[in-house]
C-alpha cells in the first residue's frame, strides 16, 4: 500500500492538522516507509508460531521483577470511620439529598 500527497492531505484535514506542503512531503516519505516495512513484515510466513506474550524472553534471560503474590494489607475499615461523622453497621451514613 502506498500513499499518495493526496492521501496524507487528506488524512491531516480529517485529523485537523495544518500541515505545509514541504511537511506533507516528508510525512508522506514516512508514512510509506511505515507501510513497506509492514508490507515485509506480512509476507514473513508466521504459520505454526504461537505468540509470545514477552518476547523478550526469546533474546535473552530476564527475570521478571514481580512481587509473590501475598496479602499484604489488612482490612482497617474501623480505623477509617472512626473518623467518619455517621456509620453504621459498617456503612457510612450521608444526608439525603434526592427527595
Amino acid at each position: 500500500m502506498s500513499l499518495t500527497l493526496n492521501d496524507v492531505k487528506r488524512i491531516a484535514h480529517l485529523a485537523r492538522l495544518e500541515l505545509p506542503d514541504a511537511d506533507a512531503e516528508h510525512t508522506l516519505a514516512q508514512l510509506n516507509e511505515f507501510f513497506g516495512l509492514v508490507e515485509q513484515m506480512q509476507a514473513v510466513d508466521t504459520t505454526g508460531i504461537a505468540p509470545l506474550a514477552h518476547p523478550i524472553e526469546q533474546i535473552e534471560d530476564v527475570a521478571l521483577r514481580l512481587r509473590d503474590d501475598a496479602v499484604t494489607e489488612t482490612v482497617q475499615r474501623d480505623e477509617y470511620q472512626r473518623v467518619a461523622p455517621a456509620v453504621q453497621d459498617g456503612l457510612y451514613l450521608v444526608p439525603k439529598v434526592i427527595e
